[in-house]
């Protein structure tokens, strides 16, 4: 089958397209046809190594020191299941699912075997194959980090979404809204219309006024990029509010409860798919080059097969 295999550490060129042996599911396996994933921000760093000081010894450790151990990259899928382990019986040939990998990748290929029991559900209904990849990574995130800080737990709160036109911050928006909090997004100009479209209800212009000088005070601020920290905004939160960020040691984990409740937003109209580009396996190079610019508006998707 054919797939993106990331040869070692480095920029995009490193990604080659090869031919390896195709999976075949186990008794607690489903073989998945992929039809779509995405190139997210995780991805790119895991290619290029992209951490400093200690971590990148600590990274070597968990990834692989010269080259991913694992080097079909790629941490989201959708697609169609198209073979189901003896022991499967919550899936059956022909299910269109989608799902999560985390740290064990392999979704830049034409097929995956995965555990039945793994981050996979069925895709929202209403939802194509690209738009149900790109949902996963920056909705699950967004999902992980603002149930920490209660946000469904609590009613009308003041959240500021920095970053907010990523994979992340667009899912973050549509989930805040969802759970009726009024939401300040923080952005350039360019994701001005993007994030209005999303719902947010108020918007700073990092690039006309410095958000740190906002007068206003909220109970969240949620740091979708990683490019800002508690003591640079703390001042913003209100008394026992919450500071929460993508690029912190708290990992957001995987679970099925995120991609369902994905899926009942989507299908109920409440969450849209934000997807910037898209490209085929073959120009997975040019994919990786496009999210290294730091310019992509939501999710890039990378078409598998048709």
């Amino acid at each position: 089958m054919k797939a993106v295999i990331c040869t070692k550490y480095g920029p995009p060129e490193v990604l080659q397209i090869q031919d390896v042996p195709k999976p075949i599911a186990k008794d607690n396996q489903i073989l998945v046809k992929i039809v779509a994933t995405a190139v997210n921000s995780g991805d790119v760093r895991v290619r290029a190594l992209d951490v400093k000081g200690f971590m990148k010894t600590v990274m070597r450790f968990v990834l692989g020191f010269s080259k991913p151990r694992k080097p079909i990259l790629g941490t989201v899928f959708s697609g169609i299941v198209e073979q189901v382990g003896k022991n499967v019986s919550n899936f059956k040939i022909g299910d269109e699912v989608y799902g999560i990998t985390g740290f064990n990748f392999g979704t830049y290929a034409a097929y995956l075997a995965v555990s039945d029991k793994s981050v996979v559900v069925k895709k929202p209904s209403n939802a194509t194959f690209e738009e149900a990849a790109a949902i996963c990574f920056g909705g699950q995130t967004a999902y992980y980090f603002l149930e920490k800080a209660k946000v469904s737990k609590k009613a009308n709160l003041k959240i500021l979404v920095y970053g907010a036109t990523g994979a992340v911050g667009t899912a973050a928006i549509q989930i805040a809204k969802y759970h009726n909090a009024e939401v300040t997004a923080v952005c350039s100009e360019h994701g001005k219309e993007l994030v209005k479209e999303l719902g947010a209800d108020k918007i700073i212009l990092y690039n006309k006024e410095d958000y740190t000088k906002t007068a206003e005070k909220f109970d969240i601020v949620f740091d979708a990029v990683g490019k800002i920290t508690k003591k640079q905004c703390g001042h913003l939160l209100n008394h026992g509010g919450i500071f929460k960020s993508v690029e912190s040691f708290e990992m957001a984990s995987e679970e099925i409860e995120q991609l369902n409740f994905l899926r009942e937003l989507f299908e109920k109209g409440r969450y849209k798919a934000t997807i910037d580009r898209t490209y085929s396996i073959d120009e997975v190079v040019a994919a990786h080059r496009y999210v290294d610019t730091g310019r992509k508006k939501g999710n890039v998707v990378l078409k598998i097969s048709e």
